[in-house]
């Protein structure tokens, strides 16, 4: 059984004959993305989309997959030797309803996904960018939030994860305004263990991880939602560059 820290990768390899593809290779030049194409048959008999932002080398949408197997998966990230690890891995297990692709989050949410066609959308330990000329490309600010608000079917959810207390705080400020969030006390009740890989490091460390499931507020058109947004503030905290060194361990392993 494949693990990494002593806790097994989630699934079962399967016999090769079993293994499946589930590598978006590249993604349209213009215009929306259309799920049947995206997914084929097996849409048909899922409940909806799941977006997983940021996923990394594909442990927390491998973990979704399992867990809630009535939805259809799609995985990025923009680092392509992680989502190498990922299709490798959903492949081998045969999850023919996952899909990962090599793509930021913000720019898949604003050039790729239909409004009002996704479940879910998880984001599991947005890089905070710790240097002063980086912060811009920080993922959770309210513009993003707005478009995760349309891209949202009516009572979707926008899943939340941080070990990082500034970061947190700012979503703690900035989230209600498109979204009710309840924070959610001690580890998913689910996953004991940990869903990702840097939750179960940062948890193995001794540090906090907040964690929090936001759900759509409706009455809130396009127009009004980026409105909204002009108006809030964007993530410009300090981030505690103590967890500069967990990024580097975490990266190493």
């Amino acid at each position: 059984m494949e693990r990494e820290f002593g806790i097994p990768i989630p699934g079962e390899i399967l016999p090769p004959e079993q293994w499946v593809k589930t590598a978006i290779k590249s993604l349209p030049t213009a215009g929306l993305l259309n799920w049947p194409e995206v997914f084929g048959p097996t849409l048909e008999q899922k409940q909806g989309i799941v977006l997983d932002l940021g996923c990394g080398n594909g442990r927390s949408t491998l973990w979704h997959a399992i867990v809630e197997p009535q939805y259809c998966y799609l995985g990025v990230d923009i680092l392509p030797v992680v989502i190498r690890y990922a299709t490798r891995r959903a492949n081998q297990r045969g999850l023919g309803h996952l899909r990962f692709a090599v793509i930021g989050g913000k720019e898949l949410l604003a050039e790729f996904v239909p409004p009002g066609s996704v479940s879910k959308i998880c984001i599991y330990h947005p890089q905070p960018y710790y240097e002063e000329h980086l912060i811009g490309k920080r993922l959770v600010t309210p513009e993003f939030l707005a478009m995760a608000h349309q891209a949202l079917v009516p009572g979707g959810e926008l899943i939340l994860q941080t070990d990082h207390p500034a970061y947190w705080q700012y979503m703690e400020q900035v989230v209600p305004a498109f979204f009710e969030l309840k924070a959610i006390s001690g580890p998913w009740p689910d996953a004991p263990r940990g869903r990702t890989r840097r939750e179960i490091l940062a948890t193995k460390r001794g540090l906090p991880v907040f964690r929090g499931v936001a759900t759509r507020k409706e009455g809130l058109d396009r127009a009004s939602a980026f409105e909204k947004a002009s108006a809030l503030p964007v993530p410009t905290f300090n981030a505690d560059r103590r967890l500069l060194a967990l990024d580097r361990e975490e990266q190493s392993l």
